[in-house]
């Protein structure tokens, strides 16, 4: 107990039956300063449970030690006096004579880079889905390892990025994101490693390069899966040895960064393409994190409206009826959060009043891109995806129309493919699917 309050983090002892012995100054300070917590049990303490967290639907670190025989770690929502905050917590058991788990020690960290409650900004969940995720971020933030960014458009790739940036070693410098798919061949190597003077035309004075400027800090690769591939094999280089050379010089130089990446599109597919390649894929996929999609997620769309209303409309507190949060939930966002924040904006400037109702969020959804099917960039045959989205908006005004989804989609394609006078990769591109995606879909349509 002695060893325990000396320590400048946030640590508890308690026994077999989850009653807190002894908590720290840094404990007591942070999660309970005007109430002791020796004697109650720690699930009350951190959840206000009154029963063990595995019984309630968590992760029980002391459930998992008594099977594991060994430490563990989880991310839990803690309440504390400021509200519920994101918790790293790592469990020690702690054996008496016989070799029997008698005592446990448990270290907080607070993970300040996401809110399970509204926030001005970051990452903004509490739902199982988004907890997993989190907890990936919590465990790789502090390494050196390279993650992979995986997921949908809008689902907060460069906010998670940040998110692993700051919760690392490397968060005093700076986090340099770079805009692969925005950056044309001819300068995407001068951009990414800079440039020696008379290197090319135009090339009057010596630049550094991004690299560069996240010397000590993270390099951010944004839709890495539009890198040129005469590029890749130089950044392979950069990623094995930790080497560069600006262009037009000889000169190695040396990186101290560490790499995010980000894409929304299947690398599997491109790396059996031939259009990745594989030995670049394994170095930046050392710890690939899947982000999951708004409709994977639907228990945080009430958190995220609020937070994301007192972005767009900041000087209104805008509030949302029980009914048009309803309808919200029930539409599919194959846009995400982005689409998500869209709509709400687009709903706040139809409201005169304090409170946005079912009719602004209709009237919302029927004036937005998925109310005009016909002319989207991006059209899919699945359930889950824009005609599901129309189809709901419809219904929540009452609207019927004749044919089905698949119909409706179906005829948006084929209007599409007439269209297009390019190939099917370029159309492919253009939607936002695969090749081997637009293709059963091309052949559904003949079948039809």
């Amino acid at each position: 107990m002695s060893f325990v309050e000396g320590l400048s983090e946030p640590h508890i002892l308690f026994d077999t039956q989850y009653r807190i012995l002894a908590a720290n100054a840094a404990y007591r300070r942070q999660f309970s300063p005007d109430r002791s917590v020796v004697g109650r049990t720690c699930y009350e303490v951190s959840h206000r449970f009154s029963v063990p967290c595995d019984q309630a639907g968590e992760s029980c670190p002391l459930a998992r030690s008594r099977e594991s025989g060994q430490r563990e770690r989880v991310l839990h929502l803690h309440h504390t006096s400021k509200g519920e905050e994101y918790v790293n917590i790592e469990l020690a058991p702690l054996l008496d004579a016989s070799g029997q788990q008698s005592f446990y020690v448990e270290k907080m960290e607070s993970l300040r880079v996401a809110q399970g409650q509204a926030a001005a900004q970051g990452l903004i969940g509490r739902s199982p889905a988004f907890v997993h995720m989190l907890s990936l971020v919590a465990r790789v933030a502090p390494s050196q390892a390279t993650v992979l960014l995986l997921g949908e458009s809008g689902t907060g790739k460069e906010l998670v990025a940040r998110a692993v940036h700051e919760a690392s070693s490397r968060a005093a410098k700076a986090l340099v994101p770079v805009d692969c798919a925005s950056l044309p061949e001819s300068l995407f190597e001068s951009e990414l490693f800079g440039h020696e003077r008379g290197a090319f035309t135009g090339a009057n004075t010596a630049r550094s390069g991004l690299v560069e400027a996240a010397s000590g800090g993270t390099l951010f690769l944004d839709e890495v899966g539009d890198i040129p591939l005469s590029m890749q094999v130089k950044l392979l280089r950069l990623l094995e040895t930790g080497t560069y050379r600006r262009v037009g010089s000889t000169e190695q130089r040396h990186a101290d960064i560490r790499v995010v990446s980000a894409t929304h599109r299947d690398l599997d597919q491109m790396v059996a393409q031939g259009r990745f390649r594989e030995d670049l894929y394994y170095r930046l996929s050392t710890f690939p994190i899947r982000l999951p999609a708004l409709r994977e997620r639907r228990d945080d769309i009430a958190l995220l409206t609020s937070a994301l209303l007192a972005r767009v409309a900041p000087q209104r507190k805008l509030a949302v009826s029980d009914r048009a949060l309803q309808v919200l939930q029930a539409q599919n966002y194959p846009g995400n959060v982005r689409e998500l924040r869209n709509l709400l904006e687009r709903s706040a400037l139809l409201c005169d009043g304090h409170t946005l109702e079912t009719s602004h969020m209709t009237q919302a959804l029927q004036s937005g891109r998925r109310g005009a099917m016909p002319s989207t960039d991006r059209v899919s045959t699945q359930p889950n995806d824009a005609a599901t989205h129309t189809t709901a908006a419809n219904a929540a005004a009452g609207v019927t129309s004749p044919g089905t989804l698949k119909s409706v989609a179906q005829a948006a394609l084929q209007q599409l493919e007439q269209q297009h006078t390019g190939n099917r990769a370029e159309l492919a591109a253009r939607l936002g699917i695969s090749e081997r995606s637009l293709y059963r879909k091309l052949n559904a349509l003949k079948a039809s």
